[in-house]
């Protein structure tokens, strides 16, 4: 499942040159400072703090596709805790750093699938856990740019694996252990597909 499917979708946030209809408070250099609300050309809306202009602390940014992105910005960028509607019906709650899902966070897909675990740069990157809604499986382990990748467990009704995997895939040694309380131990090798 793709993080950045519904994201490249997302208008993008207000361009300096043209800041829309303000409504709120302002410092004594006439700059958007304080609570605010600010309807922009694009359509988009905020509603909010800022500080000497800029978008930062609490609020709600409403996208004109259907996003919506409530939390704590610093200097108009995401930046701290918020939570992100999608317009396809995902939503990411949790850390964002400088507009990127980045930290720890949950990610729900539209299809109902969760990641929760850690982000970097707006991947899966680090220790997380995604739950398959459909089957009820668990991939429990480690993921790099967003690929499960490096130890982890797979679990399903009623076995599951464990191992190191590679893109997605079981690599090296691993076990599966049933519940009916047997094991079957081996290797996954790649092998050379003949085109």
């Amino acid at each position: 499942m793709s993080d950045l499917s519904s994201e490249e979708t997302e208008e993008t946030e207000e361009a300096e040159a043209e800041l829309g209809e303000y409504d709120g408070e302002r410092n004594s250099e006439g700059e958007r400072h304080g609570r605010g609300k600010a309807h922009l050309p694009n359509g988009d809306t905020y509603d909010g703090e800022y500080e000497h202009g800029f978008r930062s602390g609490q609020g709600t940014y409403r996208f004109r596709n259907g996003a919506c992105y409530t939390g704590e910005y610093l200097q108009n960028k995401k930046h701290g805790q918020g939570i992100f509607f999608y317009p396809d019906g995902s939503k990411y709650e949790g850390d964002w750093v400088n507009d990127q899902r980045h930290g720890y966070g949950e990610y729900t897909y539209a299809n109902g699938d969760t990641y929760t675990g850690e982000w970097f740069n707006h991947n899966r990157h680090g220790q997380g856990t995604y739950v398959y809604k459909d089957t009820g499986s668990k991939y429990v382990g480690g993921w790099v740019n967003g690929n499960q990748e490096g130890e982890a467990e797979l679990i399903h009704l009623n076995h599951r694996f464990k191992g190191k995997f590679l893109n997605g895939n079981p690599i090296g040694r691993g076990k599966y252990v049933f519940d009916i309380g047997c094991e079957q131990h081996g290797e996954y090798i790649q092998l050379e597909q003949v085109k």
